[in-house]
């Protein structure tokens, strides 16, 4: 049986199979086009980078080029004055020269100027560099500082505790000791005015008060005091060491009270600080911790 000439024979199809384009060429024209875009982007990136450093080195041609501007613009005019004059008047060669050689002393100042003026710009921007690092490198310090400050406060806050006054009002934090009442000052939420009140009969200034110790029993750490504030006078029987001895004062019933605190109740004194409310206005800034301590009459 004879076989079409238009149909394909199985010797045929596998010729043209073979004949199709090899796939490792596809391969190589893939990694071709891939390093052809890496070189491209590294190309666009060193483009940026170069025009940048232009940019930079365009602002400081300017300065220059203003200033040879108007050296060339004094030849200019030196040039043409010699030339009007050289015309009316006939200068003689002796004095062409002479002007000829003004002239080219002006040009070489001019550039000696314009080399002056080209160092000093750089000495500025290098300087400026040094100083903006300087700048940098203080508010780095700062922030390390304040951040340093910060850890401390949370450190020192676990170790304050919080008691119940005698006038039954929550007390703020409370500080046992000297180093506890530092940490409170660094706080600043509130003023306080550290003092040591001997046991006599004329009471002593404590910030905005006055304080008498009256009574001490120091195997018990227990006192007695009396307090002088608006023209009234308020004793304070039996308070305890670490207790927080509340009182008001003329107008600040509707905010927190005084209170004092003592650290240690000794043979003749008695040790701690008073603490007072802020001012409105006055924000966290900082309060002189201890009061002049001066005698003072009882009202």
């Amino acid at each position: 049986m004879s076989i079409s000439p238009n149909v394909p024979s199985p010797q045929d199809s596998y010729h043209y199979e073979n004949t199709g384009t090899p796939r490792w060429i596809a391969v190589l024209f893939g990694v071709l086009f891939v390093a052809l875009a890496a070189m491209g982007f590294f190309g666009y990136t060193s483009q940026s980078r170069l025009s940048q450093q232009l940019s930079k080195a365009e602002d400081q041609s300017k300065m220059l080029s203003l200033q040879l501007a108007q050296a060339n613009s004094s030849l200019a005019d030196l040039k043409g004055h010699v030339e009007v004059t050289e015309e009316k008047v006939h200068m003689t060669q002796s004095e062409l020269a002479q002007a000829r050689s003004r002239a080219e002393s002006i040009r070489k100042e001019q550039v000696v100027a314009a080399q002056k003026l080209n160092t000093q710009l750089t000495e500025v921007q290098k300087n400026s560099e040094e100083k903006i690092g300087a700048v940098a490198t203080d508010l780095g310090g700062a922030k390390k500082d304040i951040e340093t400050t910060r850890n401390d406060l949370e450190a020192t806050k676990g170790k304050l505790d919080r008691a119940q006054g005698d006038m039954g009002v929550m007390s703020g934090l409370i500080a046992r000791n000297h180093d506890d009442l530092e940490d409170l000052k660094r706080r600043g939420d509130r003023n306080y005015y550290e003092f040591t009140v001997p046991k006599t009969k004329t009471p002593q200034r404590v910030g905005p008060v006055q304080l008498s110790l009256n009574k001490v029993d120091p195997k018990k750490s227990k006192y007695t005091m009396t307090v002088f504030v608006d023209d009234r006078t308020i004793e304070k029987r039996d308070k305890t060491a670490g207790e927080p001895v509340q009182f008001y004062v003329k107008g600040g019933r509707g905010s927190a009270p005084y209170e004092v605190v003592v650290f240690d109740v000794g043979k003749n004194q008695i040790t701690g600080y008073l603490s007072t409310p802020k001012e409105p206005g006055t924000g966290g800034s900082s309060t002189p911790a201890t009061a002049p301590a001066a005698p003072a009459t009882k009202p």
